[in-house]
């Protein structure tokens, strides 16, 4: 397993054989994520429940639980349904049952031998998307937040309004996972904290003063 620095995510590598492991390892060593190995379905399932993942990378050909059911395992279970999944597999003989693996969860399918650059391009682009959607998340908590300070205040018109132009911002950049969007989002969240921050306290029941 290689240590992650503060930026870096986990990235859950599955293969029943070391060397396909060792393999994958020196091909993502240097994009500085962790990489976490698992030597079968049910080692996998384990992992999961460990520590939080943003991308698996599953062969589909393993002995007991194979790729197509540990991919169907992990997404009956709500704390990972939403992880994508790439299935890696040898290209002959198994190309026709690609459609086996998107239908049990996959969001795409490398075929062995894969070419390096394609497999870091591929796996860059997936925890970008992992890397927004953590974003949007805490953007939607920031919003929520103040969302209950904003209902404890008498205010006009006009801040309910910003809220919910906020809102509309953070749903857009969930919808379309766009930069742009993002940033507008997050515009529009700055200016509504920022509201909030000069809101005047009001008193408390005991006397003091609160926000």
């Amino acid at each position: 397993m290689h240590p992650a620095p503060s930026s870096g995510v986990s990235i859950l590598m599955v293969d029943d054989r070391p060397e396909n492991l060792l393999a994958l390892e020196a091909i993502l060593s240097g994009l500085g994520h962790e990489l976490i190995r698992a030597n079968s379905g049910a080692e996998a399932l384990k992992q999961l429940l460990r520590q939080e993942i943003a991308l698996i990378l599953l062969d589909v050909q393993m002995p007991g639980m194979d790729g197509f059911e540990t991919a169907a395992q992990i997404k009956a279970r709500e704390r990972t349904q939403h992880i994508p999944i790439v299935f890696l597999t040898a290209i002959d003989g198994e190309r026709h049952q690609a459609f086996r693996g998107y239908a049990a969860g996959a969001v795409d399918y490398l075929f062995k031998p894969f070419d390096p650059w394609v497999l870091r391009a591929k796996v860059g682009v997936f925890i970008e998307l992992y890397q927004r959607r953590k974003e949007l998340a805490s953007q939607a908590e920031r919003l929520e937040a103040a969302e209950a300070v904003l209902a404890s205040n008498a205010l006009p018109q006009l801040t309910r309004t910003a809220l919910d132009a906020a809102r509309t911002a953070v749903s857009a950049a969930e919808a379309t996972g766009e930069e742009k969007a993002m940033a507008a989002a997050a515009n529009a969240m700055a200016a509504v904290e920022a509201l909030v921050a000069v809101l005047p306290a009001r008193p408390t029941a005991g006397g003091g003063r609160t926000t």
